[in-house]
């Protein structure tokens, strides 16, 4: 079985414009080197077009999982859920309602998240928001169901273990 590789996007204008630093990437590529998987990024993005494009490319390389963080809020410019639509060819929704049930349980604000996730060919894409919190607490989602999703990709053996994050118990 070949390597799993994680995307990282952050959908980001102001860090992409230098403004702002992004302190969310970086979490996801700790996450996904913790699981043992290959990291292509974070690239960090302006919503948007950006955004699609670079969703198209790593679907098209065959990497196995993209998680996105930004973008996902109800400002004018945040446009992830729907340059995500734009790629995906099915959507996951029980992936996307799970994780703003986990959210809810830190913060009311989570029911503001209009992330979403689906399928593109046999890549995985799920929206994080562009929050610690909320990227910490989509990671603990991703931590139950991405091997058994990438399994049904056909990027993991169904039985291949993964170790645990820190802090949890095996």
């Amino acid at each position: 079985m070949p390597d799993v590789r994680v995307g990282i996007v952050v959908a980001s204008t102001r860090a992409a414009a230098g403004e702002a630093e992004d302190g969310t990437g970086p979490v996801i590529a700790d996450w996904a080197r913790q699981h043992g998987w290959a990291v292509d990024g974070p690239h960090v993005v302006a919503d948007g077009q950006p955004v699609e494009r670079l969703l198209r490319d790593l679907a098209a390389s065959g990497t196995a999982l993209v998680v996105t963080t930004g973008g996902t809020g109800m400002s004018p410019d945040d446009e992830t859920p729907e340059r995500t639509r734009a790629v995906i060819d099915r959507e996951a929704p029980g992936i996307a309602e799970r994780l703003r049930a986990a959210g809810l349980h830190q913060t009311p604000m989570a029911a503001l998240s209009r992330g979403i996730a689906g399928i593109a060919e046999r890549t995985l894409i799920v929206n994080l928001p562009g929050s610690r919190g909320g990227v910490r607490d989509g990671l603990a989602v991703l931590d139950e169901l991405a091997a058994h999703a990438l399994a049904q990709l056909g990027h993991l053996a169904d039985d291949q273990p993964h170790p645990p994050r820190e802090g949890t118990s095996a």
